[in-house]
């Protein structure tokens, strides 16, 4: 970033400006920039703005230094290092600080050049990446094809048990091309492969890495500290390959399940940094002197999910009945407090280029939902299995529970603990919530969480023709034909699978106002859990 702000620069010419910013790093006051500028022979009443120009000039210039301390929503003893074991915010936060994609998604989730400088294919099935020359890892190795060609073919072997696995089958061979070039071949055309490969699990790692607790990468911070569940501690990188960055000299990262205790530990002065905050508490944080909230619009969600293999959900009538149920207009308003938009039972979300805008919302209809409850026979208790870790599921199920006594259905909600939900409950629960992070395109939610074969199928719904309809449209160039592809993906989801998705939330952040260079990167919370190289401290 540059140091002058260029209408400051236009205003006072270069070399005065020049005088000026130097002052300013000297810790000049207000008073002494405008008593500058007067010598200049400047108006009283225009050298005030130019001294505002310059003052903003000055705070928005990155510093070097400072140690922060940051607080994620989740933490739990299977926290890992292992970029392709990785499957949670914290998870992805630390990895961003210690290792680097191939590529790396900007705000608006386009693939930018990391650790190839550059990427390019004539048919999306053979791709060639050019590897940065000078990159090295943190133990002073340099940047081979030989690690780049390990990290990807690691997600393929069931051994590793990678959660990418399913992403990473569609590459057929990945070789080292030259002496800085890998080439990677796909079964079928994919147009998104350096989207995929942008994300948290295809961070590189170094050739033959067995024991990922050192957390050598070639990312902006090194590994001081690592207690899974309970924190981690990282220093600056001072070989890291992009000029100028990280700016900060150390990182504490921890791990607080409870939203209250976070938004505490951040007023109390004890974190500067805090994932995932109630829209409840925005008030009080943004009221608090000396600190702020920053807000993502994304495509995660909570759902509830409704096993097709087991328990109430096997009957097709029971799942669309209950999505009936969504007061979805009340949920937005009265628990997302409009930090949402409403969501319509399928994955992907307004701000993604591949929304089906065509499908029809489905209404909150007592008198359907009581049709179709009744046709599927279930009776009696059900249980439905929540956790604040599943964000707003407690409070959309007992909305829900409200709605469903008034057809006659029962629902005994059962809330479970935040630490362990994922492990323990989420994918095992006939009847429960799960929250979705972002994901960086169409086809990475629909590969990962609703493919008949996916480890994260949540409700396992299979059908044969969206598989099918999901690989052709990867191959697919003309985009008018690939966008009614993911439109008839996106109806037999709305219509078939057990899972009900009521709002595509916000992410909400609270941090301390000294903490500069947030913005939005949609993949979530934190800049998309990549906010380490990006932030500093204002003096």
């Amino acid at each position: 970033m540059s140091d002058n702000h260029p209408l400051f620069e236009q205003l006072v010419g270069s070399r005065d400006s020049l005088r000026v910013m130097n002052a300013l790093r000297r810790g000049a006051s207000r008073r002494d920039v405008l008593t500058m500028l007067a010598a200049c022979g400047m108006q009283a009443t225009v050298a005030g703005s130019v001294a505002g120009l310059a003052m903003t000039a000055h705070a928005q210039t990155p510093r070097r230094g400072g140690r922060i301390r940051v607080a994620g929503a989740t933490a739990a003893a299977t926290d890992t290092l292992d970029p392709a074991k990785q499957s949670n915010q914290t998870d992805y936060s630390r990895g961003t600080m210690l290792y680097n994609g191939l590529t790396a998604l900007d705000g608006s989730l386009t693939p930018q050049p990391a650790l190839a400088e550059s990427f390019a294919s004539q048919d999306a099935k053979t791709w060639v990446f050019a590897l940065r020359k000078g990159v090295v890892f943190h133990d002073g190795k340099a940047l081979t094809p030989a690690d780049v060609v390990f990290s990807i073919q690691r997600h393929k072997d069931p051994a590793t048990a990678s959660k990418a696995k399913v992403l990473a089958e569609q590459i057929e061979t990945v070789r080292a091309s030259g002496p800085n070039e890998v080439t990677i071949v796909l079964s079928a055309p994919n147009s998104d492969l350096p989207v995929i490969l942008g994300t948290f699990h295809f961070h590189i790692v170094k050739d033959g890495t067995t024991d990922f607790n050192a957390g050598i990468g070639t990312g902006p911070y090194k590994l001081k500290e690592f207690k899974p569940g309970v924190r981690s501690l990282v220093v600056r990188n001072d070989a890291y390959w992009k000029p100028g960055k990280p700016y900060l000299d150390e990182i504490e990262f921890v791990g607080i399940s409870d939203e209250s205790a976070r938004v505490n530990a951040l007023l109390s002065g004890g974190m500067d940094l805090v994932a995932s905050i109630n829209p409840r508490a925005v008030a009080r944080v943004s009221g608090t002197p000396g600190y702020a909230v920053f807000t993502t619009q994304s495509g995660q969600y909570s759902d509830l999910i409704m096993r097709k293999d087991v328990g109430p959900g096997m009957s097709p009538d029971f799942a669309l009945g209950m999505k009936y149920l969504f007061d979805r207009e009340q949920m937005k308003k009265t628990i997302a407090l409009d930090y949402a938009v409403l969501g319509n039972d399928q994955p992907i979300d307004p701000t993604n280029r591949f929304h089906f805008k065509g499908l029809p919302q489905r209404a909150y209809d007592l008198d359907k939902a009581k049709f179709h409850l009744q046709k599927s026979g279930v009776t009696g208790k059900i249980p439905v299995v929540v956790s604040p870790a599943a964000m707003y599921s407690v409070e959309i199920a007992l909305l829900l529970q409200q709605s469903a006594q008034r057809v006659g259905l029962d629902l005994d909600i059962k809330r479970m603990p935040a630490d362990g939900y994922w492990s323990n409950h989420w994918l095992n629960s006939p009847v429960g919530f799960g929250n979705v992070n972002p994901r960086p395109s169409a086809d990475t939610i629909l590969t990962q969480f609703f493919k008949s074969d996916a480890a994260w199928n949540e409700s396992r719904w299979k059908s044969a023709q969206f598989d099918q309809l999901l690989l052709a449209s990867r191959a697919e160039t003309d985009l008018a034909r690939r966008k009614q592809m993911y439109a008839d993906m996106q109806t037999m989801i709305h219509g078939e699978a057990g899972i009900g998705i009521p709002l595509f939330l916000a992410s909400i952040d609270g941090h301390s106002s000294k903490l500069k260079g947030l913005s939005p990167i949609p993949l979530g919370g934190l800049m998309g859990y990549s906010f380490a190289e990006h932030v500093w401290l204002d003096a």
